[in-house]
């Protein structure tokens, strides 16, 4: 849509708005400027030049954008472009004055305007097409303030540096925050104490939270809130004393989550898994828009954890038509209510389907068209797989296969399976079915690019990460219910340790490993490792769980260890032995390059598991499962 078919009333009297201005403008300078004769001399040439100058004025103004910027935001970039325009028409009237006008004039020996008055025009233009907008501004401004008040606006304090603090205080401005009023600021930057951001002071640092609060209590402004900001949570300002002190004292803590990737400023709750977290990895969030805007997406199991994020980012990045494979109703419909509440301007469709269902899925592929498959469909409880091995063969082997063969002859453009860090060196049927399904990708990318001869062909890839926050079956909701029931959190062993990584992070890299697959760099890569940075001990994770509920572990709630469950291990790894790594210039991210057995192999691999799996014969289940993959060791039974 082009700039002038969004033009509106509203664009309109700014413009004339802006006309009037600069007419304002020049005849005033001339009346400040000129008396008498001179004065009178100059008014006819003055009337004719005058229309023709407005009309330059407008168009000037509508190529710098002062007709399209609120004037409710009024900034720093609006300033500049009153600059520019008050620049450009200054520079007409110097051009007016010697080239043209002067011309005609010389035979009298006086010039029409002069150099004091073009530079009285250059500061009456500034201050005319600023004065109003500054003063709406203001106006804007000082009601948010009495709202704010009036609606009994809880006194808050902002935690973290003044760049963070000036987003929260922005976002109220502008009322997109509401039920908040800042009146002091604790900074973990030492060059920040002392100063004040938008008018509000920076009263301490973030281990003066205490005596802060103690002192706006003893000055009559009880503080009522605690805001978090994104550089709080940062080792340096000690994000878990702050949390604590401040449930100490009864405050209400909320946390700002990172603006980055078009959010738009809002508060929510902090929880535990906010303090887990290493520094993320910046996002090339214009790489990842490229890859999508425009395209057509499917999404198997967009009604899960992993699955329903990248449903989000994808239309977050501009997706023109989304489709949602999920198996659950309530599922399916949980995530195109969520989307549909969240205005996304792709189209989105949900269907029910099993991926187990060949027929299904390469039918609903083939009518969609996909330009890209995200696969996250799949059984991912380890004790469960355990049991039910053959659930596990059907959904995880045999349903990814459906899957690729179904995108490859729905002409999409890239697979993408999401896969899990327990597939490397398996000990659990999980990691098993899926170190499979990973073969299986590489296989048919394998000979889709060797037959390709230069052309472009269908990437098939998969991406392996460990554990993330707050998802279904993490251990974090668990422990949570544990705590509010009245104990004890149960943890399998005291050496337990995990990776975890938030979904929003994970899903963004996963569309980065992507894209880099997309790429003609590394076309021999199909197999990525997201960095998830330092391991967590679980039973520390839930002792800090406990302290942040205002409890004490062993004291009020118990900790138990109820020993290490079938197919686990103490330490998940991220490549295995025999896998050599390749840095591939994406932080966040690295490729493996694991055994690749030939397609052939793998056909009569999943015919013998097919043969077995009708037979429910668990022995030749396994025996072909360690045939495909030797390093398994599962101690399943």
């Amino acid at each position: 849509m082009t700039r002038l078919s969004q033009f509106t009333l509203r664009n309109f009297l700014i413009l004339i708005h802006d006309a009037l201005v600069t007419a304002f403008a020049l005849v005033a300078t001339f009346y400040l400027r000129f008396e008498g004769s001179l004065l009178t001399d100059r008014l006819p040439l003055l009337m004719r030049v005058l229309p023709w100058f407005v009309l330059f004025s407008i168009v000037v103004s509508y190529l710098c954008n002062l007709t399209t910027a609120k004037w409710r935001f009024t900034s720093l970039p609006d300033a500049v472009n009153i600059l520019r325009v008050a620049a450009v028409l200054t520079l007409a009237l110097v051009v007016l004055d010697y080239v043209f006008i002067f011309t005609e004039t010389s035979s009298h020996g006086v010039v029409f305007l002069g150099r004091v008055t073009i530079i009285l025009f250059f500061f009456l233009e500034v201050f005319g097409l600023s004065a109003l907008r500054l003063g709406y501004r203001y106006f804007r401004y000082s009601r948010t303030r009495l709202h704010a008040r009036s609606d009994n606006a809880a006194p808050a304090l902002l935690v973290g540096r003044t760049a963070d603090a000036e987003v929260v205080l922005r976002g109220i401005e502008n009322g997109a925050i509401k039920g908040l009023w800042p009146i002091g600021v604790l900074s973990p930057s030492a060059a920040d104490r002392g100063q004040k951001i938008r008018n509000i002071p920076v009263v301490g640092g973030v281990d003066d939270i205490e005596p802060v609060i103690r002192d706006f209590g003893v000055r009559q402004r009880p503080i009522k809130r605690v805001v978090m900001t994104p550089s709080a949570f940062e080792p340096e300002a000690h994000p878990e004393s702050v949390l604590m002190r401040a449930k100490r004292l009864g405050l209400i803590v909320s946390r700002m989550p990172s603006l980055e990737g078009g959010d738009t400023p809002r508060l929510t709750n902090v929880a535990v898994e906010d303090l887990l977290l290493r520094p993320s990895h910046k996002i090339d969030y214009g790489r990842l828009e490229t890859l999508v805007k425009g395209k057509s997406v499917i999404v198997t199991g967009g009604g899960g954890s992993i699955g329903a994020e990248i449903c989000d980012r994808v239309a977050t990045f501009g997706a023109a038509r989304l489709l949602v494979i999920e198996n659950s109703e309530p599922a399916l419909y949980g995530v195109t209510e969520a989307l549909s509440a969240r205005g996304t301007a792709a189209v989105v469709e949900g269907r029910i389907a099993d991926i187990r269902d060949r027929e299904r899925i390469t039918r609903l592929m083939s009518n969609f068209k996909p330009d890209i498959v995200f696969h996250a469909a799949a059984l991912k409880h380890v004790p469960i797989l355990e049991r039910d091995w053959s659930e596990g063969v059907k959904t995880n082997i045999f349903g990814s296969v459906n899957v690729a063969d179904a995108a490859l002859a729905a002409g999409a453009s890239a697979m993408v399976m999401i896969s899990t860090d327990k597939a490397i060196e398996p000990v659990s049927m999980l990691g098993l079915t899926k170190r499979f399904a990973e073969m299986y990708c590489q296989a048919l990318d394998h000979d889709l690019m060797a037959g390709a001869d230069g052309k472009p062909h269908m990437r098939l890839i998969s991406v392996r990460f460990g554990n993330v926050l707050a998802s279904n079956g993490s251990v974090v909701p668990k422990f949570k219910a544990q705590i509010e029931a009245g104990g004890p959190i149960t943890v399998t062993h005291p050496d337990m340790v995990r990776y975890f990584m938030t979904i929003r992070e994970a899903c963004d890299l996963v569309i980065t490993a992507a894209t880099h697959a997309m790429t003609p760099a590394r076309p021999d890569v199909s197999v990525y490792v997201l960095n998830m940075g330092q391991p967590v001990k679980i039973v520390d994770l839930a002792e800090r769980m406990i302290r942040l509920s205002g409890l004490q572990p062993g004291v009020d709630i118990e900790v138990v260890f109820s020993g290490i469950r079938p197919g686990e291990r103490l330490n998940e790894i991220l490549f295995a032995s025999e896998e050599p790594t390749i840095e591939i210039g994406v932080a966040g991210i690295m490729a493996a390059k694991p055994n690749q057995p030939p397609m052939s192999t793998l056909r009569k691999w999943l015919a013998a598991l097919e043969d077995a799996i009708e037979r429910d014969d668990r022995a030749t289940i396994r025996a072909v499962l360690k045939d495909a993959v030797p390093e398994f060791g599962s101690n399943a039974a």
